[in-house]
């Protein structure tokens, strides 16, 4: 038994928490706490050798092992949402669906030889912009039945995003209608395509001629020789 006094605590803010989806919410500041017992937080502490100081210098390897690789800083903030320098050194658990959004996104350049180097998400799938948008200011006119077909990439608040081979300063987010948060390239907002069902998949490429496989700088990417422009729907 716990004996309140006489063991320590640590205090959790219901801060780290909480989450808000709605784009225009601000990040959740309750001050609220729970008492956790330093007992259930054991697995967090440093290693025997940190605690004798006989720790390995930074950036020091043993042979045989890969460098590790350096947290990424943040290279600009959006008011809720911080926009890093590259890639997460840390694993980051993909949500079970990505048009849901998460409150971490990946963004990563991959290249192709039919279409060029374009971008995707962290689980591999394809992203893509609408030419009826606009990048100046940013807005997002993919909503209701289009966004059933086109779903946009959301991110919650707060949020983080990693990029890799994407220049983290043309990075950010757009309030949409229904005051959630979409991602933007250079001012463009960015959406998955209901039929791509696996990583590579690029079905969205030139429907109707508007939607495109967004490029690094947020630009378009090359049409496929055989796109059809019948293919698929953009729900507009």
């Amino acid at each position: 038994m716990i004996v309140p006094g006489r063991s320590a605590y640590v205090v959790i803010t219901l801060a780290a928490l909480a989450s808000v989806t709605a784009c225009a919410g601000r990040p959740a500041t309750a001050t609220d706490a729970i008492a956790v017992p330093v007992a259930a937080t054991r697995g967090n502490e440093p290693r025997a050798s940190q605690q004798l100081g006989t720790s390995e210098p930074s950036g020091a390897t043993t042979p045989g092992r890969t460098a590790p690789i350096a947290e990424p800083t943040v290279a600009k903030t959006q008011k809720w949402v911080k926009i890093y320098s590259g890639p997460s050194a840390k694993y980051i658990k993909p949500p079970k669906d990505p048009a849901k959004g998460s409150h971490n996104v990946e963004l990563n350049a991959t290249p192709s030889d039919q279409i060029g180097t374009y971008v995707t998400d962290g689980t591999g799938r394809t992203l893509y912009r609408f030419d009826n948008d606009s990048a100046n200011p940013p807005k997002s006119t993919c909503n209701g039945d289009c966004a059933k077909v086109w779903p946009p990439l959301l991110i919650h608040s707060p949020g983080k995003i990693f990029p890799k081979g994407i220049d983290p300063k043309i990075l950010g987010y757009v309030e949409r209608a229904d005051h959630t948060c979409q991602v933007t390239i250079n001012g463009h907002p960015v959406y998955y395509f209901v039929t791509d069902k696996r990583p590579g998949d690029i079905n969205g490429q030139g429907v109707n001629g508007t939607w495109f496989a967004v490029s690094p700088d947020g630009g378009k990417t090359r049409a496929l020789p055989d796109s059809l422009s019948t293919k698929g729907s953009q729900g507009n």
